[in-house]
């Protein structure tokens, strides 16, 4: 599997893997940075088809923690934990107390939530076993599903976008399509119709499509359908790679802005988004609501704290916007230049702190 070129590769601290067979637990945690602060990230749990396929996605999702966490200002570095196994079949108590066992272990290297595949009930269990962690039910001194604050996150997100594009940030009329009804899809498609933008959404789930047409009174298309609507804003909400070589050409829309990580798949891609003429709102920015919830709720909870946190990344998206104007280049190029100066930034603090250190020793 060749980890390690993996892990120079990406630039990656440390990748753990767990096993307890008695759990029947198989996991991988990756530490990608820990130069900002302890490695912050969710436990996903899907099912694999091989081991090259969990640890290519955990490196890339903790590495994405990274540049989440730099971006919102917060004081943690990046990481991610997968499990591998069927969420709707696989999971139990035990399963999950012996993950949060190894989490203990790592004594605050890392810190998990819930993410793809997990939710609070699981983290309840985790939360037996170690305090590192967030995203557990407020029965059991959590702050709950952080999904809703994604979502409130992405909204604001797509305020700042309606600002850049149309030079006022109501989303009042605005035709959107929300890719995946999932948890943070479907949050986000009700704070769309509050905002009084017309949702047109999908998801592989067809009894989803039918929920949502019944309770949120939204037109819905199957999946692959999705690219070809005209609208104002396409909201990428599912698993990631959604906008590629292929899927870019299909759409007619001028702003992409939605929760799902990775959301571009190839490296030619970003120039090509800028080259179409539409704006693109940076995934780990425009997404960083729940982490900004988790992050409150390790702190001790308060729930208008993380929404005022979150709203910042508006300002954030607008300063991205700024320099992307200014140089010329796309917008994920832009934010990838302001998370990286941040990084050097620590990393040198932490150089001169050692030296001085030394020289006064």
């Amino acid at each position: 599997m060749h980890v390690m070129k993996h892990m120079g590769d990406g630039g990656h601290e440390q990748v753990v893997f767990l096993r307890d067979a008695g759990a029947g637990l198989t996991a991988i945690v990756a530490i990608h940075s820990t130069m900002l602060g302890p490695a912050l990230g969710g436990t996903r749990m899907y099912p694999y088809a091989t081991e090259e396929d969990a640890l290519r996605d955990v490196l890339e999702l903790s590495r994405g923690m990274t540049y989440k966490a730099a971006a919102a200002g917060l004081p943690f570095g990046g990481a991610k934990a997968v499990i591998v196994g069927d969420p709707s079949k696989d999971k139990n108590d035990r399963l999950f107390g012996a993950f949060g066992r190894f989490v203990n272990r790592m004594n605050g290297l890392f810190h998990t939530g819930e993410d793809v595949g997990t939710d609070a009930s699981d983290m309840d269990v985790v939360r037996k076993e170690t305090r590192f962690v967030g995203g557990a039910s407020p029965e059991h001194g959590g702050a709950g599903d952080p999904s809703p604050v994604t979502a409130y996150g992405v909204v604001h997100g797509m305020k700042a976008c309606a600002a850049e594009r149309w030079g006022q940030d109501s989303l009042e009329g605005r035709l959107v399509a929300v890719q995946g009804l999932g948890k943070v899809g479907w949050a986000l498609a009700e704070l769309l119709l509050q905002a009084n933008a017309t949702v047109i959404g999908t998801d592989v789930d067809q009894n989803r499509r039918k929920q949502a047409r019944k309770r949120l009174c939204i037109r819905t298309v199957p999946p692959d359908e999705i690219y070809d609507v005209p609208v104002d804003i396409f909201a990428p909400c599912a698993m990631g790679g959604a906008i590629s070589e292929h899927t870019l050409p299909r759409l007619t829309c001028e702003v992409i802005a939605g929760s799902a990580n990775n959301q571009i798949a190839g490296a030619d891609v970003p120039r090509a988004i800028l080259e179409r003429g539409i704006l693109y709102a940076p995934d780990y920015v425009i997404n960083a609501g729940g982490l900004i919830n988790v992050h409150v709720e390790l702190h001790g909870y308060h729930r208008t704290q993380a929404l005022t946190l979150t709203r910042e990344i508006d300002s954030r998206l607008r300063e991205i916007f700024a320099v992307a104007r200014r140089c010329g280049i796309p917008t994920s190029v832009a934010a990838d230049r302001i998370v990286e100066q941040r990084l050097t930034d620590a990393r040198e603090a932490l150089r001169y702190t050692g030296w001085s250190q030394s020289t006064r020793a």
